[in-house]
């Protein structure tokens, strides 16, 4: 029989353990250290007060580094678009950015449009009438952007302003004032004497501007939707009449002629459109004659174009039979067979060692206690799975574009992960004997009680959410776009899965009764069963390495020294008065190693390159803009999308795509490889799973040419799958075979 106490403290310690994966997920989908790294934002205002029921200005302002750049509402060939997501009190409206006119930004063959060193993005805010003088209201919001020179980061900051709500009339804000007028100079404006028309041409478009006088040369049209015209292309003015003509090519992505021709004419410096001279950025919004109906074309806040559909069309021999968003009694069907499939990847393997080693123990005992320890081990299982499921969707509907697996894209939790497996290994090992507090989550699966039982269903579900094992990947998708009931029942449904198979061995003890009773043979078996969770360990610090670089891999294998010299103290002396010495030295010996452990978790990733498949072809960084330039141009193209912490990813990669038999197969097809690698938080990988229908990875795309439905592989590969996906394809011109597996890198 087991003391309530000791039962209190399993029940306390999976708690702790619950608590250390939710708040480091928290901390890590809020911000990273440099969350808006080369780059800074700001909102200021206008003025110094708010009036009641008068619109006033502020503006998101970025500075940014030297070298650096942000993006336009249509950031051209590639970029995304700045955006704020508000949180305004009650009373107060937010209008749209209004966007002062681009430059170009030359990355040949590629051109975009943004600004460089600072910008201020103007952007009207309405108060209503009805909020009381003598308050203070408070603008709050994210402001999120892309900042780009060689490479592309992510950036994001939370911005605030307060301002007082007084009666008279605001002043300007002098701090301020001559940013916004200068800004103001630069945003684009109707001018009435200007008569513009457009016409479509073989070419493309051909808008012609008179009514106005401006010098011909140093002009500029601004398209505002990106598949129209082709951004890189020149733009020939010619003289006409009194007036001028531009030439603007079309854009290859276009499916014929717009009906509307949409933008920013912009005069060189020093002059203007409009008498004085003044206004250089003159609105365009004219019909094309001989256009066609509107565009299919995403609008100018769009930053990457999405694939044309999230699910498409193949063998069944080499995908899921998914062919259409599941509905909600399909997909919990696909959650529990998921889950049950999740028993077999190898994410799962440590713990389940941990599990057969438990069952051995509870061989020959009581049918009613095997019954509890299975029973405690499933709810461990299925409240793990709830609670990791209940973080995600709050984290995800205050803004935050995460998804299956998300908190192993925290370094701070891939670090204590690393660290509790080897405190688990020294546990097996038996360097100590569990103690309070965090050292008896090293027990999971070695200790008799029931707590026990509920940490290794808890320990088992953190180790299992790297992988998103075959049916889950429909299931998960479709659960993310549910409301939160739904959402939570696809998890239970997963978790329930997950622990059938040891349910149905408790409740059955002639299965159990199967295994080798117990004896000193144990001992043996439960000391080898520490290097499955080294090993596991190893692996994690290879993930960590990947997310933080070498430095930070050696502050890590520090803390695992200094936790490890702490353990060790509290095993060596277990009694006498030096017990109370070794406590409390292995208390502070593990403080210190957490603590160095998160801190080593604060460098920023390094950056990444193309991966080198064999020594031949190259695996591209991807991007959305590339993948839709790639189709557009015919070519085959193959998206894997992979994370370092998925161990399903790793073994698909070595039996499978980067085999000899497959990387010729893809050279002679000429196929485009393209790398999305999750490792750490990204939000357009985010987006791209989510538009194919996954909230996780593995993932593996392949596009044929001329088809709009990407074909989607079962996420464990074999080279058969891969080779028969290919087989379809029709085999490249031998000229080409040597480029293949190559593709452009641009992340601009």
């Amino acid at each position: 029989m087991h003391h309530p106490a000791r039962r209190h403290r399993h029940a306390h310690a999976a708690a702790i353990l619950l608590l250390i994966v939710s708040v480091a997920s928290i901390a890590f989908a809020q911000a990273e250290k440099d969350p808006s790294p080369h780059s800074e934002a700001q909102l200021v205002s206008e003025v110094t007060s708010v009036k009641p029921g008068e619109p006033f200005w502020v503006g998101l302002r970025l500075t940014m580094d030297k070298g650096w750049h942000s993006y336009w509402q249509n950031p051209g060939d590639s970029g995304q678009a700045t955006a704020v997501k508000w949180q305004l009190p009650q009373g107060l409206q937010a209008s749209e950015i209004v966007w002062p006119f681009p430059e170009r930004i030359e990355f040949p063959p590629l051109v975009s449009y943004g600004y460089h060193d600072e910008v201020l993005l103007p952007i009207q805010i309405t108060p209503s009438a009805q909020i009381s003088v003598g308050s203070t209201v408070e603008l709050k919001g994210k402001a999120e952007w892309l900042i780009c020179a060689d490479v592309c980061l992510p950036a994001q900051q939370n911005v605030s302003l307060s301002l007082s709500v007084r009666a008279e009339t605001p002043k300007p804000d002098a701090n301020w004032q001559s940013a916004f007028a200068s800004t103001r100079a630069g945003i684009p404006q109707t001018i009435p004497a200007a008569k513009l028309t457009a016409a479509a041409t073989p070419e493309g478009y051909q808008l012609t501007i008179q009514g106005v006088r401006t010098p011909a040369k140093g002009i500029h049209f601004f398209a505002l939707d990106q598949a129209i015209i082709a951004h890189a292309a020149e733009q020939p003015v010619s003289k006409s009449g009194g007036g001028l003509k531009i030439g603007l090519a079309k854009s290859e992505y276009a499916n014929g002629a717009t009906s509307r021709l949409r933008g920013v004419l912009v005069a060189p410096e020093g002059s203007g459109w409009d008498p004085a001279g003044r206004v250089r950025a003159m609105l365009v919004d004219v019909p094309v004659e001989g256009g066609t109906e509107p565009l299919a074309v995403s609008q100018t806040s769009q930053a990457q174009p999405a694939p044309s559909s999230p699910i498409g069309t193949g063998s069944t021999s080499s995908r899921e039979s998914d062919t259409a968003r599941p509905t909600l009694l399909f997909a919990a069907l696909l959650a529990f067979v998921g889950g049950l499939v999740l028993n077999l990847m190898p994410c799962v393997f440590p713990v389940l060692s941990l599990k057969i080693l438990g069952f051995v123990q509870h061989a020959g005992h009581d049918r009613a206690k095997v019954r509890a320890h299975g029973t405690f081990f499933a709810l461990g299982v299925i409240a793990s799975f709830l609670a990791l499921a209940a973080l995600l969707l709050i984290l995800r509907q205050g803004g935050n574009e995460l998804g299956w697996g998300f908190q192993l894209q925290s370094p701070v939790i891939v670090a204590l992960m690393a660290l509790l497996f080897v405190t688990i290994g020294l546990n097996l090992l038996g360097a100590f004997e569990v103690g309070l507090g965090l050292t008896r989550l090293a027990s999971v699966g070695a200790g008799s009680g029931y707590g026990s039982a509920f940490l290794t269903g808890v320990l088992a579900t953190v180790c299992a959410t790297p992988c998103t094992a075959p049916f889950m990947g429909s299931a998960l998708g479709f659960a993310l776009t549910q409301p939160a009931t739904v959402s939570l029942l696809i998890f239970f449904m997963l978790g329930l899965g997950m622990a059938t198979p040891y349910i149905v061995l408790s409740f059955f003890p002639a299965l159990i009764e199967q295994l080798p009773r117990p004896g000193r043979w144990m001992e043996t078996f439960k000391q080898l069963l520490a290097f499955p969770m080294f090993a596991t360990s190893v692996w994690l610090v290879w993930v960590f390495g990947l997310q933080t670089g070498v430095d930070s891999v050696a502050r890590l294998l520090a803390a695992t020294v200094l936790l490890s010299f702490g353990l060790w103290l509290l095993g060596r002396w277990q009694t006498g008065r030096a017990r109370a010495v070794a406590r409390v030295l292995a208390t502070a010996a593990a403080v210190f190693a957490l603590v160095l452990a998160v801190n080593s978790a604060r460098t920023p990733a390094p950056p990444q390159s193309p991966v080198a498949l064999n020594g031949q072809g190259t695996w591209a960084t991807y991007s959305p803009d590339a993948v839709e330039q790639l189709r557009a141009s015919g070519q085959p193209v193959f998206i894997d999308f992979t994370a370092a912490w998925c161990l399903t990813c790793q073994v698909n990669e070595r039996v499978a795509l980067h085999t000899d038999e497959v990387r010729q197969a893809f050279a002679e097809r000429n196929v485009a490889l393209m790398k999305a690698d999750w490792t750490r938080r990204d939000p357009v990988i985010t987006r791209a799973l989510e538009q194919y229908g996954r909230s996780g990875v593995p993932v593996y795309v392949l596009y044929h040419p001329g088809s709009d439905k990407p074909v989607l592989l079962p996420e464990v590969l074999t080279k058969s799958i891969v080779l028969d996906a290919l087989a379809n394809l029709p085999a490249a011109p031998v000229a080409k075979r040597s480029e293949a597996g190559s593709a452009t890198t641009s992340s601009r």
